[in-house]
């Protein structure tokens, strides 16, 4: 691309190929910007809230995808729009920082680009809808503080964390156990917790997945699952005060770097080398022995003859374990990990209370259970489920819940969910419109309409009236001055979402609010689009 000038001294754009690219600018630019993110709004308005649809995506492999979580059902989508693809990195964002509500952050921006359109056929230019906008979401993450609630929870009352992870967990598939699936997520966050620096590492988290078994069967094990079995089946299946030599070093005899060739030209040369290596296994064997561990994990595979070993000297062990999991369980078990056999020593040694196998149905799946173990900041939620779309979709649902305790921890203050927190901020955003003396206060009350877009769409997702339902709670919160009227979802029969437990944290909410205005400001200030011709 180049810049010439005309006789007259007025610029012109050269663009290499000029007749294979498509150019669209001023507005028609920024219709179609906002047409194709709305297009992506669209597809996920239906997965708002508890009534929420779910969305079946099928990858190019023929792997299927059931999901009612915003990121997953972008992420897996094969989108080409340019501004699509920044719609979904929007609902990424959301849940790298907070974990929840990926899907309404999208809808968010979606009405914004709506409300945007509507003020640019009235003439309005978009750096004065964009400043609108900014003015709009301040002032409403702002009242979001005002109406926001502080509770107090501890180790011993956890119930406020709870009914916030169940918010959480009512708009998934797994809604009808939220409760239990609720608490094993804050119990798996508390263990894991430094309340004191308010701070939670959700990699000390396992989150393990079988088929079989119901929903309802999914629990919390303080300690280690590893998805691996003994290494021979004659060892015991069961290990009281375990402790555990931790190895990253293989069972097998040395082999030189450089290539090498080994002649063996009689009978007693082979005898001998068969010796050596018997004698390398002996070695290894007995140093495991000599510091007095009673089981041994090892990331690499045996040979059979050093597997044989390990079961004549009655050493149980573990072959072909991970390094993640490895990782954990030196955490969990206050154990090292052991890079030479030479380095071994009773100290290095891991220390847990039991160690079993478990076997699944009928089949011969087994798993190994490391419980009771020294340093307890290590825990895995262990899911059952009917089919293997079911275990996916409990995983995501488990991850939301697991980032809002985490989130509760490191700020407690809560809003409250149906709908009501936007309700309320588009009743402030409203009335400071007026007090705006430029254009801006047509972007400001169009931010507020945008605002009411979320409780319509759960209105609507509910097979209620959209248009009746809002209006009604709207006008009720400004009679009564009362900040917890949402939508009524699952017809409990009353629009206080206080005495429906729906809550939802106030960080996450504010962060919806100013994604999606960041989003949108940057999509309105494109007036010029260059693409290269499809070939």
């Amino acid at each position: 691309m180049a810049l010439a000038f005309d006789e007259f001294g007025r610029p012109f754009l050269i663009i290499r190929e000029q007749e294979s690219k498509t150019r669209l600018r001023g507005l028609d630019a920024q219709k179609a910007n906002i047409a194709a993110g709305k297009a992506v709004a669209r597809i996920l308005r239906t997965s708002l809230g508890p009534k929420g649809m779910d969305k079946m995506i099928q990858s190019p492999d023929g792997d299927v995808t059931i999901t009612n979580d915003g990121a997953t059902i972008l992420e897996s989508m094969d989108v080409d729009n340019q501004i699509a693809k920044l719609m979904v990195e929007l609902s990424k964002s959301q849940d790298y920082e907070i974990g929840d509500g990926t899907t309404g952050v999208v809808v968010m921006a979606g009405a914004l680009l709506e409300q945007a359109e509507r003020l640019l056929d009235q003439g309005i230019h978009p750096i004065r809808i964009a400043e609108g906008f900014e003015m709009a979401s301040r002032i409403a993450v702002e009242h979001l503080e005002h109406i926001a609630h502080k509770f107090e929870f501890s180790l011993t009352n956890i119930e406020p964390l709870v009914q916030t992870c169940m918010t959480t967990l009512s708009s998934k598939i797994v809604n009808r156990c939220k409760r239990s699936l609720a608490e094993v997520a804050v119990k798996a966050v508390l263990a894991v917790a430094d309340l004191e620096r308010k701070d939670v590492n959700l990699d000390l988290i396992k989150v393990e997945g079988k088929v079989g078994g119901k929903l309802e069967d999914t629990e919390l094990i303080c300690g280690i699952i590893v998805d691996k079995d003994m290494s021979h089946p004659q060892m015991p299946k069961r290990i009281e005060n375990a402790k555990i030599a931790i190895l990253t070093c293989p069972f097998e005899p040395p082999k030189p770097k450089t290539k090498h060739k080994v002649d063996i030209d009689t009978v007693e040369k082979f005898q001998a080398l068969r010796k050596q290596e018997q004698q390398y296994f002996d070695e290894m064997v007995q140093k495991c022995k000599d510091v007095g561990s009673t089981l041994v994990i090892c990331q690499w595979g045996f040979d059979d003859e050093a597997n044989h070993l390990l079961m004549h000297r009655g050493l149980p062990a573990v072959r072909w374990v991970g390094g993640v999991e490895l990782e954990l369980i030196a955490i969990a078990t206050g154990g090292r990990i052991v890079p030479r056999f030479q380095e071994l020593t009773p100290e290095k040694l891991g220390k847990a209370g039991l160690v079993r196998e478990k076997s699944f149905g009928t089949t011969k799946d087994r798993m190994l259970y490391i419980e009771q173990c020294a340093n307890s900041r290590a825990v895995t939620i262990f899911i059952r489920g009917g089919n293997k779309m079911i275990i996916e979709e409990t995983k995501r649902s488990i991850h939301d819940a697991l980032c809002v305790a985490r989130n509760l921890i490191r700020n407690n203050s809560i809003v409250y969910g149906g709908g009501a927190a936007e309700i309320s901020c588009s009743v402030a955003v409203e009335a400071a419109a007026d007090k705006n003396p430029g254009v801006e206060q047509y972007a400001i009350r169009a931010f507020a309409d945008a605002l009411d877009s979320i409780p319509m769409a759960l209105a609507e997702n509910s097979g209620l009236q959209p248009i009746d339902t809002l209006t009604a709670v709207k006008s009720q919160q400004i009679k009564e001055n009362n900040p917890h009227c949402g939508i009524d979802c699952n017809d409990v029969g009353t629009n206080d979402m206080r005495e429906q437990d729906v809550f939802e944290t106030l960080i996450g909410k504010q962060q919806q609010i100013l994604l999606a205005t960041q989003v949108v400001k940057m999509i309105l200030k494109i007036d010029d689009v260059i693409s290269p011709s499809d070939y």
